[in-house]
């Protein structure tokens, strides 16, 4: 099969009609539960807070072995999945759109879709590991120390501050622009042996690209809270519009001006 041949009008019909339903019906799917979750009594696990205060996630605590440490862990990796999902998945529409047409015609072309999107998971599954470590370390020390308990609001401030200068940083703009051509990515890294492994290996390597351009942004997350949805709402459709959108590249510079700005007001109202 020739990567640079265009669709059949079959395979170009059952793309549009079969295949971006059920992705947009999936990214759709975790926004409900997401939505749902956070008006629930349980809203308190996304925000990875009182894990083990009551309720379900207490008693499990009592009665699985390492429960302490297990069930926290389990619940902020559901969390962090659905989140990814939601906010990560429209990013990457193009990806997904392009190695469907290029595997439309093999007998495991499902299962290929479903390790592509494995792969890219789990980078971002890796990252958010990393982000809940830095996030606890961060917690533990803050409440350890008087003189930051009662400055806390400058981890905040850092956050955003952090943001805000990545948006100007070379690694930004070099992660992006692999991010923002999907067909020629998958065409000069789809190989013709070891499919299954190389369709997951293609979406974690996509995903290396995509956390290499976005960490900064996704770390706002656990400075606004992980529970809110206006701002997870917000900053995928501003990770979204830089990856797939044609201007979507000259968005990045205001994005990181008003992230700077913004933690400095935060830092003239705080002094």
């Amino acid at each position: 099969m020739n990567p640079m041949a265009g669709p059949s009008p079959a395979r170009a019909s059952r793309h549009a009609h079969v295949f971006l339903p059920i992705l947009v019906a999936l990214i759709a799917l975790a926004w409900l539960v997401l939505w749902a979750w956070a008006r629930s009594p349980y809203g308190r696990y996304i925000e990875h807070a009182d894990w083990t205060a009551s309720g379900p996630a207490a008693f499990l605590c009592r009665v699985v072995p390492a429960g302490s440490v297990v069930v926290p862990v389990v619940l902020y990796a559901v969390a962090w999945i659905l989140m990814t999902t939601a906010m990560m998945l429209p990013t990457t529409l193009p990806l997904f759109s392009a190695f469907d047409r290029l595997t439309a015609g093999r007998p495991d072309h499902a299962c290929l879709l479903t390790l592509l999107g494995l792969g890219y998971m789990t980078v971002w599954g890796a990252f958010g590991i990393v982000a809940h470590v830095l996030h606890s370390a961060v917690l533990s020390v803050v409440a350890n120390v008087p003189a930051l308990a009662w400055r806390g609001w400058l981890v905040g401030v850092a956050v955003i501050a952090l943001a805000g200068a990545f948006q100007f940083s070379k690694l930004k703009y070099r992660c992006l622009e692999k991010c923002r051509t999907p067909t020629s990515f998958v065409i000069e890294r789809w190989r013709g042996h070891a499919q299954a492994w190389n369709a997951y290996a293609l979406g974690a390597r996509h995903g290396l690209f995509c956390v290499g351009c976005c960490w900064a942004l996704m770390l706002l997350m656990f400075a606004l809270g992980t529970g809110s949805l206006g701002w997870m709402l917000l900053l995928a459709a501003a990770m979204a519009i830089e990856k797939n959108v044609t201007w979507g590249r000259r968005l990045s510079t205001p994005i990181g001006v008003a992230l700077l700005s913004w933690a400095f007001v935060l830092v003239l109202t705080h002094a």
